[in-house]
């Protein structure tokens, strides 16, 4: 989740980087979410000498990863609206890229991977296929979404702890779209990609539950501060934000996560030799 930055176009997105929230948000999405992300990159071959491209890669888990897994050989480059929290190394350069905006390099990459960007982006579908363009025949596209339509508070202390959680997540989702996101696209990436060109499309679902001591859950916390003047513009007060935020504190609670759609693409044609 990592088209960070204010876009050229003077919109206001959801997050920034550079910032202690940001850090604490990149360790709790790599915590959260690599053991998804990474085994399904290593599942689908990715190794030694393959031409990699992250956009939005937030703090670098994934593309640091990479960067060791296509080792000799390859390369990574890692991108973000404000790559700050982006560090290079061997085989890892980084670079500043609205990827709504500027231009990406047609038949380059064997792999290019999305992670929670995409579903930021007013203008999706259309950066969607630029990011197809960008592969190589036979090269690999990995979009990883979440759709939050559906977690559900399990376990609270009564009905009113229960109505204000539920009401922290819709006042998420309403910040969200008023920035053109939208929170329930993940359920749409399957066809999104098969529109866009792709084939040999592979489908994984991951749904979780949220505790005290899970990443999912410590995501969730940051965003009461990280978010704080979001959900305050769609009508939460900054005591209800932090009640909820004790809420998820409490060692009894239980809540479904998200469900993260991970999907992945080839592009039509064969390598060349």
């Amino acid at each position: 989740m990592s088209q960070h930055a204010p876009a050229r176009d003077g919109t206001r997105a959801v997050f920034a980087n550079g910032t202690a929230h940001s850090r604490d948000q990149h360790r709790c999405l790599a915590a959260a979410y690599d053991p998804v992300t990474l085994p399904r990159l290593a599942a689908a071959g990715v190794g030694p000498g393959w031409r990699c491209l992250e956009i939005g890669a937030g703090g670098g888990s994934i593309a640091r990863w990479l960067a060791d897994r296509v080792a000799p050989g390859g390369s990574v480059l890692a991108t973000d609206l404000d790559p700050r929290d982006l560090t290079p190394g061997p085989g890892l350069e980084v670079a500043a890229l609205d990827v709504a905006r500027d231009p990406l390099p047609e038949a380059a990459y064997d792999l290019v991977v999305a992670r929670l960007v995409l579903q930021h982006l007013p203008s999706r579908d259309t950066v969607l296929r630029k990011l197809v363009r960008a592969l190589r025949p036979g090269g690999l596209l990995q979009i990883d979404e979440i759709d939050a339509s559906y977690e559900p508070p399990l376990l609270t202390p009564d009905p009113r702890a229960e109505a204000l959680y539920t009401r922290f997540l819709r006042a998420k989702q309403a910040a969200m779209r008023a920035a053109g996101g939208d929170p329930h696209w993940g359920r749409k990436v399957p066809a999104a990609m098969r529109a866009a060109g792709l084939t040999a499309l592979d489908v994984y679902l991951h749904i979780g539950v949220r505790h005290a001591g899970d990443p999912g859950l410590g995501l969730q916390l940051n965003h009461t501060r990280n978010l704080r003047d979001r959900l305050t513009e769609q009508g939460m007060t900054a005591g209800e934000l932090d009640r909820v935020g004790e809420l998820m504190r409490d060692p009894a609670f239980r809540a479904a996560s998200s469900v993260l759609y991970s999907v992945q693409g080839r592009r039509p044609g064969r390598a060349a030799p």
